[in-house]
């Protein structure tokens, strides 16, 4: 079966997301060798399947023990998870990259509008110092839509990011700063802004650098140091190929081929209704060569709307670098 890029990006409606999710999940129950062999162990018959609420969801953890393709493609890139000292890193074999490609770029402009005209500070080191980010290489490719002479990369030089702030502020330069919130937290301790219009991204993750912070604590450090009136988040991981979005309050909105549903934390065959609290399942159509249907180790929230916020993490779950914050 092959479903076109096209159509899955072009989704504008809940039903056209529910066919495409159907049509995605019984090709990945054919040609996704763990995700089939999981399903099984679950006595799922896929032809009985008839809408979302049936689909069975993937642990994550499956990206660490086992090679999630559907079909028999090979890779073009291997995207690996940071993570501490000891521990085993997700990796996504992605068959496809004009996958990635669409996904980001279609999502970032229906949230930001298109990068030409922004200017996009990053300030990432922990990922630029490691192989393998499917962050850096989202923020490779924005970069290079850029036109603005000034968007770039920052390692540890905050002296150098300060000024260019400062500058692009007094010019009244569109900016977009994505950091690392280690980082963004390293950076306002010798530096302090009042530049409201800037956006600041932060893409969790202390990395170990530092004691986790509950989100409302931290994001009133950001803007406090940032002189902004909100904290942008970006919510993506290793094992997805699409990214959701928030503009302020930890408030996740995502693009119109990713939905959040929600698993309850003791039975997690059992699906949630909103405004319930439990643990965050991802339907990712952009994940069509590997598999759709992820079970996560986050907990959420999820409103009517479908947009979504972040709470923590099931105990004992690896620490990881996308958005993850104790509430």
């Amino acid at each position: 079966m092959k479903i076109s890029i096209p159509s899955v990006f072009s989704i504008s409606s809940e039903k056209e997301f529910c066919d495409a999710a159907l049509a995605i999940f019984r090709h990945q129950a054919e040609h996704c060798a763990p995700y089939r062999e999981f399903i099984g162990h679950l006595h799922v018959d896929p032809l009985q399947v008839k809408d979302l609420a049936a689909i069975p969801y993937l642990p994550i953890s499956f990206f660490k023990s086992h090679r999630v393709v559907s079909g028999d493609g090979k890779e073009e890139i291997i995207f690996s998870s940071s993570g501490t000292t000891g521990q085993t890193q997700s990796r996504h074999f992605v068959t496809d990259l004009q996958l990635y490609d669409e996904s980001f770029n279609r999502a970032f402009a229906q949230f930001y509008g298109g990068a030409e005209d922004t200017c996009l500070l990053a300030l990432l080191p922990s990922y630029l110092e490691r192989d393998g980010s499917s962050l850096i290489y989202m923020v490779d490719a924005l970069l290079k839509q850029s036109v603005h002479p000034e968007s770039g990369y920052f390692l540890h030089n905050h002296g150098d990011l300060y000024q260019k702030l400062v500058t692009l502020k007094e010019k009244g330069q569109k900016t977009i700063l994505i950091g690392v919130t280690y980082a963004l937290l390293d950076f306002l301790e010798t530096y302090q802004l009042d530049f409201p219009e800037l956006i600041v991204m932060e893409t969790g993750g202390m990395k170990g650098k530092r004691k986790e912070m509950v989100r409302e604590e931290l994001h009133d450090i950001l803007k406090s140091g940032f002189g902004v009136s909100a904290i942008h988040s970006e919510y993506g991981m290793t094992e997805l190929l699409s990214q959701a979005y928030s503009k302020g309050e930890g408030v996740f909105e995502c693009p119109n081929w990713m939905k959040i549903v929600l698993r309850d934390t003791n039975d997690p065959l059992t699906l949630l209704n909103s405004s319930q609290t439990g643990g965050i399942n991802v339907i990712d159509l952009a994940n069509i060569n590997s598999c759709s249907f992820i079970a996560t180790q986050d907990l959420g929230r999820l409103s009517s709307d479908g947009s979504f916020e972040v709470l923590g993490r099931f105990d004992n779950a690896d620490i990881r670098g996308c958005n993850l914050l104790v509430q």
